[in-house]
């Protein structure tokens, strides 16, 4: 499976760009899942709810399944987190993975950029950052070689994300 990332501090639009590629390439006819990182505790499931109470009980996996999808939710319980290699090997085989966060993880990367952030930019210290997204000036000179989008070219920054990791950019099925 090919991976690719979108980078940028929280705020910057990481999960807007990424919920108006998915349509794009899943258009082209390449089968998209995701991968995010959270930065805190969060929870998938519901208080109350039988996943939940079983969950809570110390069950160390809880699979939730119906007609419609299936969820597998896995309690750490002091285990230490997971690598992104770790995660990619537990989802099924899709021809890209975009991942969003992970942004110290050496994969090629997209940073979005934001001015009214205040944060500076991510790609003078990341080499894995082949392209950038943003909304205007940077604080900082862009080198030549840093390919540089509008935030909005959604179709232009598709384009790139499939040349990048060496697929078509009309699209295939995935091959499992």
């Amino acid at each position: 499976m090919k991976l690719f990332g979108l980078a940028g501090w929280s705020g910057s639009g990481k999960t807007t760009l990424m919920v108006r590629l998915i349509p794009e390439l899943t258009g082209r006819g390449y089968d998209v899942s995701t991968l995010k990182h959270a930065h805190h505790d969060f929870d998938v499931d519901q208080p109350g709810k039988d996943s939940h109470r079983h969950r809570t009980a110390g069950a160390t996996e809880v699979l939730v399944a119906s007609s419609q999808r299936w969820a597998l939710m896995h309690e750490l319980r002091g285990a230490a987190e997971p690598t992104l290699a770790d995660l990619v090997a537990k989802l099924s085989p899709v021809d890209l993975v975009l991942v969003e966060g992970f942004k110290r993880d050496p994969i090629p990367k997209l940073e979005i950029w934001r001015a009214e952030n205040g944060k500076a930019p991510l790609f003078p210290d990341d080499p894995t950052i082949v392209a950038l997204a943003a909304d205007g000036p940077l604080p900082v000179e862009v080198p030549a070689g840093l390919r540089r989008f509008p935030l909005d070219a959604v179709v232009d920054i598709a384009a790139f994300i499939l040349a990048h990791v060496g697929l078509p950019p009309g699209g295939m099925p995935c091959a499992d």
